[in-house]
């Protein structure tokens, strides 16, 4: 009987997940004794009664290293460790079926368990190797917010989405010498916007990192808006927030909270908001995903044949290596104020609101 290796993508999808499923069956098929399957809607495939899941062979695998998404589904919903049961008076709680879930891997001769995914997929997967499971994460983020890896795949092609889009809307915000604000994804972690501010000519990018003063943005844009005419673009991270106590936690969105302080602080530019939301997670991964991702599925499937589990694959210094899982979701990689990139920034003009 062959081994089994199963894969699994979790949390929000993201351009590359294809290339790294891939990647792995493509690898594997190179051992004769092991075989890949793939649980629908990351582990609820396994979880559910019948179990849903997918044999990964090289035919199923033919040509999606170009495919936005993921064959196999994703959720950040349920999961091995709050999965919903119905209590006899029609409630519902969640329930811990993480023990459940590693008997049906035993059951099916699941010897390895790739996942793919984000934080809250690599803390699952953290909890799962305690318990004993051969496990091993790759990370998978637009937000590049996991630890211990100069970048995560996908974000490097959710910034290209993001400065496509800014390039758009300085065309139409000079035409109309109004204000223009891009809110892009990034709750904990300001990288998306940097990125897409550097490369895309922004005038003001804020990020969750250095909360900011509205009096200095729209001192900022006071420079660039005369006697009613000119333009500036904005782009705000979806975590940013304003220095002021009152305006910590916002409704509306961190775009719509920005146009509302600057109305309610005296600009009389037309403003307005476009608020990129789940553009940022579709579409065809750029080269550099597409390639990072496959040196992370390799490399997955290579740590499986060493046993290496407990471990995250990773990018450092340009080479693909692997480290503890649970150093990588010990902490946040957030934007360094202090950065290179950040210096660049403000070398150029780029208004951080502080």
């Amino acid at each position: 009987m062959k081994k089994r290796c199963l894969v699994a993508t979790g949390g929000g999808d993201c351009p590359g997940l294809n290339a790294v499923i891939r990647a792995i069956v493509k690898r594997a098929s190179k051992e004769k004794n092991w075989e890949i399957i793939g649980s629908i809607d990351a582990f609820n495939g396994i979880l559910q009664d019948p179990m849903e899941i997918k044999t990964l062979d090289l035919q199923s695998v033919a040509g999606i290293h170009v495919r936005g998404g993921t064959i196999l589904g994703t959720t950040n919903k349920n999961g091995p460790f709050a999965w919903p049961v119905q209590q006899k008076d029609g409630t519902w709680k969640d329930e811990d079926r993480s023990a459940d879930m590693l008997r049906k891997l035993e059951f099916l001769n699941v010897q390895a368990v790739i996942n793919i995914g984000g934080d809250g997929s690599q803390k699952i997967s953290q909890r799962l190797y305690e318990m004993g499971c051969n496990i091993i994460g790759v990370p998978k983020t637009i937000d590049n917010d996991l630890c211990l890896t100069d970048y995560t795949f996908g974000f490097p092609t959710a910034v290209e989405t993001a400065t496509e889009a800014l390039d758009k809307l300085v065309t139409t915000a000079a035409s109309h010498n109004r204000i223009f604000i891009m809110e892009v994804m990034g709750r904990e972690a300001g990288w998306i916007a940097l990125h897409s501010a550097v490369a895309g000519g922004a005038e003001v990018c804020l990020i969750p990192e250095i909360p900011y003063d509205i009096e200095k943005v729209k001192k900022r844009i006071s420079k660039r808006i005369i006697n009613g005419r000119g333009f500036v673009n904005i782009v705000i991270a979806e975590g940013a927030f304003p220095k002021e106590e009152n305006y910590q936690k916002h409704t509306h969105g961190a775009g719509i909270q920005l146009m509302n302080l600057l109305k309610d602080s005296g600009v009389e530019t037309d403003i307005r908001v476009t608020i990129l939301g789940h553009l940022q997670r579709g579409g065809i991964p750029i080269a550099f995903d597409r390639i990072l991702a496959t040196q992370f599925g390799v490399k997955a499937f290579e740590m499986v044949l060493k046993k290496d589990f407990g471990k995250m694959v990773a990018l450092r210094d340009k080479k693909i290596i692997a480290v503890p899982i649970d150093e990588t979701i010990e902490k946040y990689n957030l934007v360094n104020v202090n950065s290179d990139l950040v210096k660049t920034a403000r070398s150029i003009g780029i208004c951080f609101g502080d």
